[in-house]
């Protein structure tokens, strides 16, 4: 089953804004009472393999303002979502990952990137939920930027 983003993103967003309990039958209650009451914050931070971290920081530092001692990021929404082993979404079939950064403005962030002669390639669609990009960094792993929809 191939997710694109637009599940990805509409599914988190309905979820976040639909009560569980609202829709509770007497099987879910049962559930939710198993459920343990303390869960995660949110990400506390990403780690994986480079092949010259130091090198690879630096470009996520210069050209997406991440800090990668510790980055202070905006609040907003953040989806996890696992994906079939077969998905081409993330592109090459190696990928194991892909990241997917908020920001504040996709044409900004585009042009700043392209100043930097980086590639990247603009999907031409409008989502109700905003825009996105896709670009790679120096090693190869896919990264998505990606707009919100101003609220209405």
């Amino acid at each position: 089953m191939l997710i694109d983003r637009r599940t990805m993103i509409i599914g988190a967003a309905t979820f976040a804004a639909v009560g569980t309990t609202e829709s509770a039958t007497p099987d879910t209650v049962e559930v939710q009472m198993d459920t343990p009451t303390e869960r995660v914050l949110g990400i506390g931070g990403l780690f994986f393999r480079s092949h010259d971290p130091k090198k690879l920081a630096q470009w996520y530092q210069l050209n997406l303002g991440i800090d990668h001692r510790v980055w202070q990021q905006a609040a907003g929404p953040t989806s996890f979502t696992p994906f079939a082993m077969d998905t081409d979404y993330f592109g090459s079939k190696q990928q194991a990952w892909m990241l997917n950064f908020r920001v504040r403005s996709l044409d900004a962030m585009v042009a700043q990137l392209q100043k930097s002669n980086i590639e990247v390639k603009v999907d031409p669609e409008k989502y109700p939920y905003g825009r996105f990009a896709r670009l790679h960094d120096p090693e190869g792993n896919p990264i998505e930027l990606w707009e919100p929809a101003s609220p209405a």
